[in-house]
């Protein structure tokens, strides 16, 4: 197939996939001789994702791009958006066989319903990478380290290009992660620079050593930068994502992080372990309490609109448009979530 026409193939085989071992001969083929020729196994039936735009992205599950292992059961977790890492999670050495392996999970395997991410290379490599995902069942990139429009226009430039090479008409989504000063400086006009950015995530293990110190769990080095972004995310009209919670045994440490993470606006997280997931999906989703507020102030709202009252008043506070705002969002996120019934939301 890659022009060899006698070979001697000796694999260990400990339980592997058919996508994992041909990827491995592929990736071992491709280090003896030069060639662009692909192996591409058969794309399988993708069942319960659909595409939207503002879908939920509470939690993102990272897995690392050379560990199938990691990667077959990754869509069981509940997570909206499963990470296929290609950037720092692989050692530099196996960047060219994670490549195949991400290539042949994005054809072969079923996330369920999970956004199908990757999280390419910065610069050319991550130029590069493009070619083993676009073309595969991708719904949307990463890109790391981002510092400037640039950064965007690159990636944007280089998928259109590989979309029309593959005839490709769907939409690649866009989620720029901002891990440095520069990156927070330009963080207004990266959030505007596609219409297909959908969010903005920020990585703070970098970010915090772009500034010189270490990351705490007070995050006081890091409430500006962090601030400043879900500004601009939400000037954009886009989502905001915190960054990793890296204590995966500490679940009351991450319960409190989310707190502290949604107080300052943000809409997300990343996850670096399944046991993640569910306290992650859950500390972003409405609580009863909040969805029960939010009911009364539009109940409170339309009330006062039938009767032509300039002024709405819940209580003894006030009720103004953007608190309305709020408390429709609250609820329209509770329905899609089947915490509340659309029912019940229009009574």
């Amino acid at each position: 197939f890659f022009g060899i026409k006698n070979a001697y193939v000796k694999i260990s085989d400990s339980g592997a996939l058919p996508f994992v071992i041909t990827a491995r001969v592929e990736a071992a083929l491709k280090k003896l001789i030069d060639t662009n020729s692909e192996y591409l196994p058969e794309i399988t039936n993708q069942g319960g994702y659909s595409f939207s735009r503002d879908r939920f992205r509470f939690s993102r599950l990272y897995v690392p791009g050379n560990t199938p292992s990691l990667m077959i059961n990754a869509g069981l977790y509940g997570a909206d958006g499963i990470i296929l890492d290609l950037e720092d999670s692989v050692a530099p050495d196996k960047k060219d066989e994670a490549r195949i392996l991400v290539r042949n999970a994005l054809r072969q395997l079923d996330f369920r319903d999970a956004e199908r991410m990757v999280r390419i290379n910065q610069s050319e490599k991550g130029l590069e990478d493009l070619w083993y995902v676009v073309p595969h069942n991708v719904n949307l990139i990463l890109i790391p380290k981002c510092e400037s429009e640039d950064d965007i226009h690159l990636v944007e430039n280089e998928i259109n290009k590989i979309r029309k090479k593959h005839r490709i008409n769907k939409v690649i989504l866009l989620m720029p992660i901002i891990e440095s000063v520069s990156g927070i400086e330009n963080v207004s006009s990266i959030a505007r620079a596609s219409e297909n950015i959908v969010a903005l995530a920020i990585g703070l293990e970098d970010y915090t050593a772009s500034i010189g110190v270490s990351r705490t769990f007070e995050g006081r080095e890091s409430f500006y930068a962090r601030s400043r972004l879900v500004v601009a995310a939400k000037a954009a009209g886009i989502q905001p994502i915190d960054s990793v919670f890296s204590d995966i045994d500490d679940l009351e440490g991450l319960k409190r992080s989310i707190i502290e993470s949604r107080s300052l606006g943000f809409e997300g997280m990343g996850c670096i372990h399944p046991r993640q997931i569910p306290v992650i999906s859950e500390g972003f989703a409405p609580k009863e309490d909040e969805i029960e507020k939010a009911v009364k102030i539009i109940q409170a709202f339309e009330e006062a609109k039938s009767r032509g009252l300039g002024v709405v008043a819940l209580g003894s506070k006030m009720i103004d448009a953007p608190v309305v705002a709020r408390a429709q969002k609250t609820i329209d996120l509770a329905v899609r979530l089947g915490k509340l019934s659309r029912n019940r939301a229009e009574d």
